[in-house]
């Protein structure tokens, strides 16, 4: 409803329609946005959407990524404890 100035003078009933009208619009306009903010629907939606991802074949790739990369620093990790590197030397003065 656009809400202009008027004229013509409006009866007791009319105004209290009016403001009827506008109660119930900011009623549904709460309602509104109390569901689209609600925490678990926003975290159930989240969660809907990194499965979707994690399911597709990029998000495969990227946890393939992950992995390979994790493995990849342990196996340098226990390397690194079998045979350590050697101490390093002085430098040589001149």
């Amino acid at each position: 409803m656009i809400w202009q100035s008027v004229a013509v003078p409006r009866s007791p009933e009319q105004i209290q329609q009016e403001i009827d009208v506008a109660r119930e619009s900011l009623a549904a306009t709460l309602d509104e946005l109390s569901f689209r903010g609600s925490p678990k629907r926003l975290t159930a939606q989240a969660k809907e959407a990194a499965l979707a991802f994690l399911q597709s074949p990029p998000g495969i790739a990227l946890i393939s990524a992950v992995g390979l990369t994790m493995a990849l620093m342990v196996a340098l990790k226990v390397k690194r404890r079998r045979n350590p590197p050697p101490p390093l030397r002085a430098a040589r003065r001149r």
